[in-house]
This record gives structure tokens, sequence and C-alpha cells, in this order.
């Protein structure tokens, strides 16, 4: 066995977990997972407000 064996061995296993990755993200169990995704940036429920900024006494002196 020399390196181009090695290189071809790797190179079909590689192709391999191609493969597999690719048919996990498109199975039908995920479908569902991904709508939700791909729905969440048309959410308008937003929870999250960010904190008003807080300002001490010495950054009101600084900043004078």
């Amino acid at each position: 066995m020399d390196i181009n064996d090695l290189r071809s061995l790797f190179t079909v296993l590689a192709f391999i977990a191609f493969v597999g990755i690719v048919w996990w993200a498109y199975s039908d169990r995920r479908k569902k997972t991904y709508d939700e995704a791909a729905m969440l940036p048309l959410d308008d429920d937003s929870q999250f407000v960010p904190p008003a900024p807080q300002v001490t006494e010495n950054q009101e002196r600084k900043s004078s």
C-alpha cells in the first residue's frame, strides 16, 4: 500500500462523511426545526429589551 492508496481511501471516506452530513441535514426529522428557525427574523414577539445605560456621577463630571 503506497501513499496514493491512502489518499484514495481518505477521499472516499471524506465523500461518505459529506453525504452523511447532507443526508442528516435534509432529513425529514429536522424540517420542523428549520422551519421554526426560518421564521425567527419575522417574529414580532421580541421580549428582549436592552437595558438603558446607567450614568454614574464620575462619568457626568468627566464629560462636562
